[in-house]
Formats: structure tokens, sequence, C-alpha cells
């Protein structure tokens, strides 16, 4: 099989908006065959309709009958697998630990951890078929620092970095490189909208917000969700095949994630 992307079958959980959206876009622009898989079946709707060529399925990850199926399939419509994108995961409640209730810290763990493992775990015998196969596994800025009020977010997103190092030991026998991707705050309408919240509840106008957001970073901007796409393309790349078992932080150089 080829290594170029021309060749590259590619899988993107949570693909149909934000940071997945720009990833499978990437992936298509660079020329591969590109499955998709969401909840929101609207949007996938409109991601074919705006990137023709691209396959999709509904699917629930913390659904480990229905991950299986969707594997499967996309599998099946992209004739094989070379590239796993788990990109699904859910922010979960803001509460401190001493509040949090039980049963919110287990959903977050569902997706975002089992949900991962579930994913992945289904899309290996695919895998080890391919002549040159990655796994990305997002993680987050999260996943570095303490979180304040976030402990289901940032302990999953803490036990995905293990994850990744602990693949890529697993399946660097089959050639297999698994990496972490670990985004910072990325700019789009759900930051702008966090950012409107803090401003309403503070007094405080919008741009001073931004700026105070921004203050703990060496590089004053937030991430654009083409940056990472374009990291996960280079990291699945001919480029990046002796890059396995890596956190690799794009953040704008980040001290905390509050």
């Amino acid at each position: 099989m080829s290594t170029s992307a021309q060749a590259q079958k590619v899988l993107v959980t949570a693909g149909a908006g934000g940071i997945g959206r720009a990833i499978a876009a990437a992936f298509a622009a660079a020329g591969a065959r590109v499955h998709v898989c969401d909840l929101d079946a609207a949007s996938l709707d409109q991601l074919r309709a705006q990137l023709p060529g691209i396959t999709t399925s509904v699917c629930d990850v913390g659904d480990r009958a229905a991950v299986q199926a969707m594997v499967q399939q996309a599998s099946e419509q992209l004739g094989g697998l070379d590239v796993l994108v788990n990109n699904a995961g859910i922010a979960g409640p803001t509460a401190s630990v001493a509040e949090l209730d039980p049963a919110a810290w287990e959903a977050v763990l569902r997706v975002n951890l089992t949900g991962t493992f579930t994913v992945t775990q289904c899309a290996i015998p695919h895998l080890k078929r391919s002549a040159a196969a990655s796994i990305i596994v997002m993680s987050s800025l999260a996943g570095r620092f303490g979180y304040p009020n976030r402990s289901p977010y940032s302990t999953t997103k803490w036990g995905l970095i293990g994850f990744t190092k602990t693949l890529a030991r697993e399946l660097g026998p089959f050639g297999i490189r698994v990496n972490a991707i670990l985004p910072g705050a990325v700019d789009g309408p759900r930051l702008q909208q966090v950012l409107q919240g803090r401003a309403s509840a503070s007094g405080r106008t919008l741009a001073q917000e931004q700026a105070a957001a921004l203050a703990n970073q060496s590089i004053q901007r937030f991430v654009d969700p083409a940056d990472i796409a374009a990291l996960a393309v280079f990291l699945a790349s001919e480029a990046g095949r002796s890059i396995s078992g890596q956190a690799l932080p794009i953040d704008g150089d980040s001290q905390s994630a509050a």
C-alpha cells in the first residue's frame, strides 16, 4: 500500500463540527478517504453536502454495540483503515469535587475514556492490516495541568495520555504509531460564548475577558482549529513516521488551564 495521503483511509469520531470537522476536512483536502461519526445527524448531513465523498455514521461512542457497528461500516466504506482520530469527548459539568454529581462523573468517563478505548479496540484489527497506520488521540491543555472545578474532564484528558503512551508500546511492533494532541483554548463560537458569559458575570468587557484568557500564553491568540487539523495530518503522514508515544501541546505555550 502507498503511504501517501492519497491512499489514506481515515476515521474521525465526533467529526461533524468544531475540531473534528476541521480534521476531517483537512484529511479530505489532502486526498484521503474519510469517514466521520457523530451524534448530530443534521450536522452530518451538512458535512456530506459541503464535503462530497465523505461517508458518515450516527454513533454514540459510549455505546459499545453502536461503536462496533460503526467501525465495521467505516472499514467497509473506506476499504480498510489507516488512520483513527479519536476526537469524541464531552466537557462535563463545572463543579468542585465536593459538589460534583457522581452520575456526571460517570458520564464524562463513559464518553471520554471508555468511548476512546472502545473505538480504538474495535479499530485495531483493521489498523493492523494497514502498511502505515496511525492513531491520534485528542487530549487537552487540561491533560497537562489541574483544572479547578472540572475534575472529570481533566482526569479523562490526563488518562488519555496514559492510554496513548501504553498503546504506542503495544502497537509499535505492528508498525502502528499513536500520539496525543493537546489543544489549548480553541477559537470559535463556543469559546466566544464562554468569554461573553464571563464578561456578563464580571462586568468587564469581552475584550478584557479575552485579554485575561490569553494572559497565560506566550503566543497571544487563540488556537485555530485548522492548525490542530494540520498537526493531525502531519502526524499521520510519512513525515511523522518516527513520531509515536508523544503528547503534543498546541496551545500558544499556555502555562495553566485556568
